[in-house]
């Protein structure tokens, strides 16, 4: 009997690309081996992804869709994707052919092999602007001295999970989904690929700066509280340079005859503490609304419409 293979891919405004896609996948994928389960997941598309969708599951039995009530973004549409896979194994990868679908037989032939998990690296491409490469640099950087969970420069949701591994996750609820960094979190024994991305087949890219950025601090606050203590340490530096400046002051004004009553000085210092305090405010606050998001136990993702016959466990 064949084991199954689910490949799961998210979709926001991709009309133009899922044919390509599924055909692209089918063209690659080891049948004589294995069989496919291809799940699309339509993260609240306002084109015609959907209607492009239902089309290709009545023509190719092995096509899925799920269709999300709105846009909960990438990684709530992955996490969906994850939840309704049957798969021996689980593949999760873009539409948009910048994940190269050539790939699959050598993530299946790591996962034969052993490995429970085989993630992506991406080799850092030409074709990417000087800012995306330097921004993703420092993403990385960042993440990895903030948190104790270190992933390596790259890292893609291009990956492979066991069944194993696919129902640990399918357990995990919260909310600010950070999946590569999950991933790495959860141990088992994994390994990874690097590759070179693809061009995108048409459209645009759906990761803004703002959403980028937004991603980061997501990541960052999920797996770490270092934040929480870098306040702190400012907050004593700075109160140790309070107390260094203290002797000055006092041999200023009973010493050296004279004593500086400039106005700038003091303004300039208050300006100064109170974007301080604001800011150590604002990460204690981030900490706190993560919290209070994350009680109300709201569900990852709602789906509209699926023709899978039975919803996950």
């Amino acid at each position: 009997m064949k084991k199954l293979v689910s490949i799961v891919l998210p979709a926001h405004n991709e009309s133009g690309n899922v044919g390509v896609i599924k055909n692209k996948i089918r063209e690659c994928f080891p049948f004589e081996t294995y069989d496919l389960e291809l799940i699309f997941v339509n993260d609240g598309s306002t084109d015609d992804t959907m209607e492009q969708l239902y089309r290709l599951s009545q023509e190719d039995k092995s096509v899925f869709y799920i269709e999300l009530s709105r846009n909960f973004g990438h990684q709530c549409a992955l996490k969906a994707g994850l939840d309704y896979a049957h798969g021996d194994c689980v593949i999760s990868m873009d539409c948009d052919m910048q994940h190269p679908p050539e790939l699959i037989k050598p993530l299946i032939e790591k996962w034969e092999q052993g490995y429970d998990i085989v993630y992506t690296c991406r080799a850092e491409s030409e074709s990417a602007s000087y800012m995306k490469r330097k921004t993703s640099n420092a993403f990385y950087h960042i993440f990895n001295w903030f948190s104790d969970v270190q992933i390596e420069k790259g890292t893609a949701d291009f990956r492979l999970m066991s069944r194993g591994v696919a129902d640990v996750f399918k357990r995990f609820r919260e909310n600010d989904l950070f999946i590569r960094g999950m991933i790495k979190w959860m141990g088992f024994r994994q390994t990874h690929i690097d590759y070179e991305p693809n061009e995108r087949f048409s459209g645009t890219t759906k990761y803004t700066v703002r959403k980028m950025l937004r991603l980061a601090v997501h990541a960052v606050t999920s797996f770490s509280v270092r934040p929480l203590y870098l306040a702190i340490y400012i907050g004593f530096g700075l109160s140790l340079l309070a107390l260094m400046y203290l002797p000055y002051v006092l041999y200023s004004f009973f010493y050296s005859g004279h004593y500086a009553y400039g106005w700038g000085s003091v303004i300039l210092t208050i300006v100064f503490f109170s974007g301080l305090q604001l800011c150590v405010l604002g990460v204690i606050g981030l900490y706190l609304g993560k919290l209070f998001i994350q009680v109300k136990d709201r569900p990852l993702y709602i789906v509209r419409s699926s023709n899978f016959d039975n919803a996950p466990a």
